[in-house]
């Protein structure tokens, strides 16, 4: 099972963000590549716990957020088409992405050193240090496949 955990699973995301480029289009959902570039890169400072952002599971998570995280983990399926980015939706529609792309690369060599004992995901509850390397890498992978890279 990939995990970012792994030196060459992040060194496999490094190169698949390098390869972005301002030409490339979406091939699902609604973002554009520097929204999703933005999303991710707001989406790894709170599991990094990089926003000083309070961890708090929603009460449909507390009910069934269990369960979906062991779906979410059991194998190597990615992550389905058109998930909603939820509170990690990004208004601007254009940015700087050679920028974007920098902080991301530079986030993923980060999970190198990975330590936020207090993340709890919103809908997941309290994970596992091995459920949080399954599921980031998962969510970068989704959305790099996103942009066909």
């Amino acid at each position: 099972m990939k995990t970012i955990f792994d030196r060459n699973v992040r060194q496999e995301l490094i190169t698949r963000i390098g390869n972005l480029s301002q030409d490339d289009t979406a091939q699902w959902g609604k973002m554009s590549l520097f929204q999703m570039m933005k999303h991710c890169t707001v989406w790894n400072d709170w599991v990094l716990g990089k926003n000083k952002q309070t961890y708090k599971q929603e009460f449909l998570g507390w009910l069934f957020g269990k369960m979906a995280l062991k779906g979410m983990v059991k194998d190597e399926t990615p992550i389905k088409k058109n998930m909603p980015a939820g509170s990690f939706a990004i208004k601007e529609t254009r940015g700087d992405t050679e920028r974007e792309k920098q902080i991301w690369i530079n986030q993923i060599s980060a999970y190198e050193n990975f330590s936020n004992p207090d993340f709890i995901h919103d809908f997941f509850g309290k994970m596992k240090k091995e459920e949080i390397g399954i599921f980031v890498y998962k969510h970068m992978d989704h959305h790099l496949r996103q942009f066909k890279a």
